[in-house]
Parts: C-alpha cells; structure tokens; sequence
C-alpha cells in the first residue's frame, strides 16, 4: 500500500553546514514517500550550490531577497500543493529528525478532525531536556501555557504548534489558506495555529516522533537582537490581531510585566543592542 505524499519544506538563510546536517538526518527518514524542498532566502554563501552537489535529489526554490520565514514557509506549501502532496511537513534547518518520527506524524494527522500535528522536540544540546511539547492558551491573557516537565507518553491535543517541526494536512492548507506574512519571523504558528483551531480543526502533539533543535541559530541566538525585535512586535501583531476587546484589560499588565522582567534581563547581561531591537519592536507592535 503507497503511503501518503509528503513534502518537507526546509528554508535556509546562510546556514549552509546547517541545512546540510539537516538534509543528512531527513534522508535517514524510514518513511517511504516523502519530497524534501528547500527553500533559500537568497543566501549569500554557496548554500544553493553545495546542497545541489551533496544533495541533487532535494528540490530547491529561489528567493531574490530574504523575504522571511513565514515567506519561505508559504512558498513551500504553495509548491508542495501545486504536486499534489497529501501532507506538507515544515522543519527548521537547525534539527535532527528520528528516522521513525514521520511514520507517527503521519499516521496520527490523517485521523478524523486533525488538522495538525507535532513531534516532541528537544535540546540539541541537552537531549533530554524538551524545548517544545506544544502549549494551552489561556483564555484571558491569550498567553501560551507550556509544560516542559513532564513527556506525554500518548497522543494529546495542544492548542499551539511550533513551526520548528510541524506537519499540516492539505485539507487545511486549501480551506485555512497559507501563513500571515505580516509575521515575517516568529509568532507566524501561533496565529496559524489559532486560525486552524478557529475553523474546527484539532491540534496534536505527538510524542513517539522526536526532533532535537539547535535553538534559534537563523535569528543569533537567544536574546540576539532580531530575535527580541521580532518577538515583541510580532506577539503585538498576533493580540491586535485575534484578541477581543475585553481581553486587553489582562493582556495589557500582563505584557507590561513581561516588558519589564526582559528589560532587566538583558540590562543584566549588558545585552544593550537586543534592548535597543526590543524596544524598537515593541514600538512598533505598539504602533503598526
């Protein structure tokens, strides 16, 4: 029996030995029909060349400028959709996927009513410590509640999803439609994910598929300052966005008391150019 199509969209941005290490672990996939499509976000290394020369099975799609994440994400499903994929799988160039990870994906999103699903992620660099297992929303303050504590042993369902690794069912992509752009980077899952909610579809995390992650390397690093940029004006964007009127009397102190605790942190840590992109972001999250 043919398994469903999957297309697994990589976007790379100048992280070449990266993506590759990337591509590597995706070819030790079990799984038998699977595409992987990279997209590049107009590198400016030989990215596009050494992936061809070490990889010439994997598709590649060219930007002509660093048009994002979220960008990049939109043009790989536009791509895996036009080819007719029953699945579409997105995965940062910064992990390592388990060789049986996309049999349980799969499996658990082709169930009635799911519109997506998510492997347990974890440290790169500390492998057993979970960096994702997906998260609640709070219904007031519309924060994200994790719980990286304790490992599901089963199925459960989540209300957000990251976008480090996540599969989507086509069914979604066509009634849903593609990822806000207005993201650009960060925050891009957490307004796809409430969207698909919205139209009736169940979230699932699936903790027998594993993905360890490098953390944030496209962006700096952490507390890098286009990371903290991004972040606070896209968490903004994503309020102004879906939140109901009555829900800013405890969005609004609760972001007051986030603004403040990273200011301190980052004074701390003398971080002074992550301040100055934060504040910048927050500004303009105010005010966009």
């Amino acid at each position: 029996m043919i398994k469903p199509l999957v297309y697994i969209i990589v976007v790379n941005w100048n992280l070449k030995e990266v993506t590759l290490e990337c591509l590597d672990s995706l070819h030790q996939l079990k799984y038998g029909n699977f595409r992987i499509v990279v997209v590049d976000n107009h590198s400016e290394d030989d990215s596009i060349k050494v992936i061809n020369e070490r990889f010439p099975g994997v598709e590649q799609i060219y930007h002509n400028k660093n048009r994002g994440s979220t960008a990049g994400y939109n043009s790989g499903f536009q791509h895996a959709l036009r080819a007719k994929a029953d699945f579409v799988m997105l995965i940062n160039n910064d992990t390592v996927i388990e060789p049986d990870a996309l049999d349980y994906l799969v499996e658990a999103c082709q169930k009635t009513g799911v519109g997506m699903v998510s492997p347990l992620i974890f440290y790169a660099d500390a492998p057993d410590k979970i960096w994702s297992a997906g998260a609640m929303l709070n219904r007031l303050t519309m924060n994200l509640r994790e719980n990286r504590k304790h490992i599901p042993k089963e199925t459960v369902r989540r209300d957000f999803l990251t976008s480090c690794a996540l599969v989507v069912k086509q069914e979604v992509l066509e009634r849903v439609g593609l990822m806000d752009e207005d993201f650009f980077v960060y925050a891009e899952e957490r307004d796809y994910c409430y969207r698909v909610r919205k139209a009736g579809y169940q979230l699932l995390l699936v903790p027998q598929a594993k993905v360890w992650h490098k953390v944030s390397l496209s962006s700096g690093g952490g507390d890098s300052p286009n990371e903290r940029y991004w972040m606070a004006k896209n968490i903004l964007l994503f309020y102004k966005k879906h939140a109901a009127w009555w829900q800013w009397f405890f969005i609004l102190p609760v972001r007051a008391a986030s603004a403040i605790k990273i200011t301190m942190r980052l004074i701390a840590t003398r971080k002074w150019k992550s301040l100055r992109s934060f504040w910048s972001g927050l500004l303009e999250g105010l005010s966009g």
